[in-house]
């Protein structure tokens, strides 16, 4: 029996050093501060706040004849499916006194992060790391969620992708023949990607458009219809493109094509591609 004693005894110790390993309750992530938890299904958007939580278990309180307290410290960072930080890694503290009626505390930190505007699809992941500083104990856990991102197929040379005619600007599909008549405005959507970042993850491209008979004689020319620069945390890897002519009454009836030209003001680099149309 003395052996049998000494043996619980001692797993009895052990136990309670593993009651004040600091460990991780809970991840979570919200639609709201302190909302309900999201189920692993749900898919953010890209531009859409995510919020976490993250309880706590297993610190040490440390005691004094005057007071209890806790002291941790918490980084967590949120990376794409590629590994690339969304944005700069987050990072606080939790020092707090406690009462003897805080017996079934525990802590927990909050945060948020904005999904990037023209993130890609897939899976992400946040990472924890919490430290004790009043047990020098460490533990670390990890969350992943989905995103449902506009598909664009990544290039490492510039290129405009997805091209699509239109019928109006706010259609969501192309359409399956691209058949204008006079008066009506035509309308195309692309992706351009592949072009290079500069320090920052500055980017700048621009494009025009020509239409061309089908023989390719030049009818109309826009060189400079539009263009976009922007710098950022997280690379921009794909830039939307939209383009709209105008069809006047009486512009002749037949077959046409659509010229796009892309450039990247970094590289250096161009791109082209002409497209199809009718106009009956």
């Amino acid at each position: 029996m003395g052996l049998a004693r000494c043996i619980f005894a001692v797993l009895s110790f052990a136990g309670a050093l593993a009651a004040q390993t600091i460990g991780i309750d809970r991840l979570a992530l919200h639609q709201f501060e302190d909302g309900p938890v999201l189920a692993s299904s749900y898919e953010f958007v890209p531009g859409e706040t995510a919020y976490f939580s993250c309880r706590i278990a297993g610190f040490k309180i440390v005691k004094t004849e005057q007071e209890q307290s806790v002291k941790l410290a918490w980084q967590l960072r949120v990376v794409d499916p590629s590994g690339v930080a969304i944005e700069k890694d987050l990072a606080g503290r939790i020092e707090d006194k406690l009462s003897p009626q805080d017996k079934d505390w525990s802590p927990k930190f909050l945060a948020s992060f904005i999904v990037p505007p023209f993130a890609p699809g897939g899976s992400y992941r946040v990472t924890v790391r919490i430290q004790d500083e009043a047990a020098q104990g460490e533990t670390g856990g990890e969350l992943t969620f989905q995103v449902h991102g506009h598909a664009v197929q990544p290039s490492d040379r510039l290129v405009a992708r997805n091209f699509v005619f239109l019928r109006a600007e706010d259609d969501r599909r192309g359409m399956t023949e691209a058949i204008y008549h006079p008066g009506e405005t035509l309308w195309a959507r692309f992706d351009i990607t592949g072009y290079k970042f500069a320090e920052g993850n500055r980017f700048s491209v621009a494009y025009g458009l020509a239409v061309l008979r089908a023989t390719g004689e030049q009818l109309f020319a826009q060189p400079d219809a539009a263009s976009a620069a922007e710098q950022s945390f997280y690379p921009q890897r794909y830039v939307p493109g939209m383009l709209s002519l105008v069809l006047n009454p009486d512009v002749p009836k037949g077959s046409f094509l659509l010229m796009v030209t892309v450039h990247d003001k970094i590289s250096g680099q161009t791109w082209e591609t002409r497209q199809p149309f009718e106009i009956q």
